[in-house]
């Protein structure tokens, strides 16, 4: 399964030089492309799923300029957020919101008989107007939603992540100690 998913990231993982000779980031490359923001390590890994969750579900676009450019102040890896960005796509993107519209409207108790406030009293009792009250409102409130469910993923995936980078190295380190093992009962006999 770790094959798969690690061949897959190779592929879509974007390079240094990619981000280098990206015109968004230009301006800002020599503090995106540090190296220290690269490097795999067990706190910049987390860090940069939590991110990249955060800045996926909420940002519409330019996600992984954001991420990018967020990895800089918390020190998380730029490759990994950018590749989490991708949590959202044109499949997933509109089962989110739909979840979003439903915690929003839970959370804020906000229901069918609840009636927004007109826009204006000439378009009042009009399809257009009441068009206009429901898109507001569930703007607002698939607004909230997004911004509840990227907190509770970004929290939930930077756990998850940290245990899962625990358990990846755990697991090297005992075929490691295992091989070593095995090397000094072979040369025993």
């Amino acid at each position: 399964m770790f094959g798969k998913a690690s061949a897959w990231i190779q592929r879509n993982l974007p390079t240094r030089e990619q981000m280098e000779r990206s015109r968004w980031i230009r301006p800002f490359a020599s503090r995106v492309l540090r190296s220290e923001l690269w490097r795999f390590t067990r706190r910049s890994v987390p860090r940069g799923v939590a991110l990249g969750m955060l800045v996926g579900i909420i940002l519409p676009f330019a996600q992984i300029l954001f991420s990018a450019l967020l990895c800089l102040p918390i020190r998380a890896n730029v490759p990994v957020a950018a590749l989490t960005t991708f949590v959202t796509n044109p499949v997933t993107t509109p089962l989110i919101w739909v979840l979003a519209y439903k915690v929003g409207s839970w959370m804020l108790r906000v229901d069918a008989a609840t009636i927004v406030a007109p826009v204006n009293s000439a378009i009042e009792h009009s399809e257009f107007g009441d068009m206009v009250q429901w898109l507001t409102g569930a703007t607002l409130v698939t607004g909230f939603g997004l911004v509840v469910i990227a907190i509770i993923a970004s929290a939930v995936s930077f756990v998850v992540s940290g245990w899962v980078w625990r358990h990846i190295v755990a697991t090297r380190r005992a075929r490691r100690l295992h091989a070593r093992r095995a090397a000094v009962l072979e040369g025993q006999e």
